[in-house]
């Protein structure tokens, strides 16, 4: 017979609930200093590459914590976040690739 999951012999895994307000105040931060970059009118690529590092910080936080990303194994995480990323890699490849057939139909169909 086997022992019940709450027993001694298979202790129930928790995490401390300090990492959890330590990230909640991590995330009020980052949230605060995306709010700023408005507030001082940060304006054009700055602009831009702040709210999405901002951003990528915030949904990496909550990915890894709260959906306990952080304690899987390697190989569950890569199978999770590697399709995605190259999904974005191909996204910005063809935003290049769009950015060049602009600038050469603007020189060349005058």
């Amino acid at each position: 017979m086997s022992a019940p999951v709450n027993s001694p012999q298979h202790p129930q895994q928790q995490h401390p609930i300090g990492l959890y307000l330590k990230v909640w105040l991590l995330l009020f931060v980052l949230s605060t200093m995306s709010y700023l970059v408005d507030f001082f009118h940060v304006q054009g690529l700055l602009r831009w590459s702040l709210i999405v590092v901002l951003m990528l910080l915030k949904a990496g936080l909550i990915v890894a914590v709260f959906m306990h990303m952080a304690w899987e194994r390697l190989a569950l995480i890569c199978a999770i976040l590697l399709p995605p990323l190259a999904l974005l890699v191909l996204v910005g490849l063809m935003a290049s690739e769009a950015n060049h057939t602009l600038v050469s139909r603007l020189l060349f169909f005058k």
